[in-house]
Formats: C-alpha cells, structure tokens, sequence
C-alpha cells in the first residue's frame, strides 16, 4: 500500500501493486481449485474500501484492489457451486508506518466513521472466520469492514 499518483506510476509499481493485491490472488485460487472444489472450500480475498471508492493519489492500489472484487465475484460465478468465494473490504484498520497518513488525517478519516474509532486486525479475523465457517449461502460478496465509513464516503 502505497501512493502512486497519475504521472508517477511506473512498472515497479505496477509489478508491486498489481502483483499482490491482485495476480497472486488470481494463481493461488486457479492452484487451490481443484482441491476447495473436491472439498466444497471457500475463499475470503482481502479488497479494500477504495476498491470501490478511490482514495485521491492512490490510484493504481485502488484499480489492482478493484481487480480483486472483480475477480471475487467472478470466481464465485466460476466455481459455484461447490466452493464459495467472498471477499473482507477493510476500512482504517492499521495505518502504514511510513507516514503516509499524519496524525490529524487520520484523525480525520476516523471522525469520518459512524463507529468514530479505528477497527483492530482481529475484526477482519471475525468476518473471514464468518465467511468461511458460518455464511454457508454467502457467495460473491463483499464484506466491508469500516465502522461504517463506507456509509457515507
């Protein structure tokens, strides 16, 4: 996770960025298939809140996390109806440390939460764990995980 504005985005990043947010995703479910369909197994992709509402300066993380919701949704439609596949969309769960994001912006951003506080990684935990084990006629889905950011972003 890292900024790559227009104009500056080259193929590092696009090796970095595309490469595991999205093609890493997309070979570990063509690999594990043939075993989560033998075994009626399930995916939980991790996507992103921006991969449906862009951050500003983010732009290439946001369209490879997009290509992930994609790809959730049409492994779904792909390997129905014997594996399910369902994706966790995390909001301000832990900020990078490399300063990308000050103290009053992310201030900002929590204000902006209807829960105004910042999630931990164990509520991601609790919703894959959800997917997986106990939302058996889930499939295709998005789970977004954001003390209700999304609610009015």
């Amino acid at each position: 996770f890292f900024a790559t504005p227009v104009g500056s985005i080259d193929d590092a990043a696009w090796t970095d960025l595309v490469g595991s947010n999205f093609k890493a995703p997309l070979f570990l479910a063509q690999a594990a298939a043939p075993h989560l369909r033998a075994t009626e197994g399930a995916i939980v992709n991790i996507t992103d809140i921006h991969a449906e509402r862009p951050l500003a300066g983010y732009a290439l993380y946001c369209a490879a996390k997009g290509a992930l919701l994609t790809l959730t949704r049409a492994l779904a439609i792909e390997l129905a109806p014997r594996v399910r596949v369902n994706a966790v969309a995390p909001g301000a769960i832990l900020w990078p440390s490399d300063g990308q994001f000050p103290t009053p912006e992310r201030n900002a951003i929590v204000a902006h939460t209807l829960l105004k506080r910042e999630g931990a990684p164990d509520d991601i935990a609790v919703a894959v764990q959800f997917l997986l084990a106990q939302a058996t006629y889930m499939t295709g889905q998005v789970l977004n995980v954001d003390g209700g950011r999304t609610a009015h972003l």
